[in-house]
């Protein structure tokens, strides 16, 4: 597991942007090893450019990954469903499938055991192709 580097929360300059985009790419799009990207969204905001950027590109570029919403904490349970809604809503826009998608807070310790789950049964169905 690697945590790479947010692309758009911390201001940064041109150069230093362009250089963590070459890093990034690259390192998605040749580790062998990669199985799963995790896109960590604050689920209080609207669905953001950058990230949908992001998902795009992992999309066109046949990278699996899933959609973990953080910060569930932080809204009343059905406000987290509305927006989990509207993101779902504008992925359809230009998605016909879905990628999986968990709902999560570090501080309550949701979708913590859903999240390992997923991720252990990635490592399984490695084990049996593999």
């Amino acid at each position: 597991m690697v945590d790479l580097p947010g692309y758009g929360f911390a201001k940064r300059s041109k150069k230093e942007i362009a250089r963590l985009d070459q890093m990034i790419t690259g390192y998605i799009l040749q580790r062998s090893q990669l199985v799963s990207v995790f896109v960590l969204v604050d689920v209080r905001l609207e669905a953001q450019k950058i990230d949908l950027e992001f998902i795009n590109w992992l999309g066109q570029s046949s990278v699996p990954f899933a959609i973990v919403f953080t910060k569930a904490d932080k809204l009343t349970a059905s406000k987290v469903a509305q927006q989990v809604e509207a993101y779902k809503k504008v992925l359809l826009e230009t998605w016909e499938e879905l990628p999986p998608y968990f709902i999560t807070s570090a501080e309550k310790r949701q979708g913590r055991e859903e999240l390992l789950d997923y991720i252990d049964q990635i490592n399984q169905s490695l084990t049996q192709n593999g």
